[in-house]
């Protein structure tokens, strides 16, 4: 049953939440450039390896973006419904970056 709004505290939650997913996003981008100039300070075979991990952190966050894309869009009452996927986009990309960043020191 969909839930009513209850003094826009929906749609506030929905804003607070894609503010923190857009801040994680920008954090995790300062994240990557400075593992990117690791990578480029380190020898072909090692920069290779770095360059194919930071690549694949940003497709996964390319699915974040986008589902805070279809978050932004959706209404009040489906925005919800959205989360779960975001979440999941979210956590993949943490386990990355966490395992990028346990890699690159």
């Amino acid at each position: 049953m969909p839930r009513e709004p209850q003094n826009g505290i929906n749609i506030m939650n929905k804003d607070l939440y894609l503010k923190k997913l857009h801040a994680q996003l920008d954090e995790w981008n300062a994240d990557l450039d400075r593992l990117k100039a690791k990578a480029d300070k380190a020898n072909a075979d090692t920069k290779i390896k770095y360059e194919d991990q930071i690549s694949s952190i940003r497709e996964r966050m390319s699915v974040v973006q986008k589902k805070a894309e279809e978050i932004q869009n959706a209404n009040e009452n489906a925005w919800e419904d959205l989360k779960e996927g975001a979440e999941n986009a979210w956590n993949s990309v943490k386990e990355a970056m966490d395992k990028a960043k346990k890699n690159f020191k």
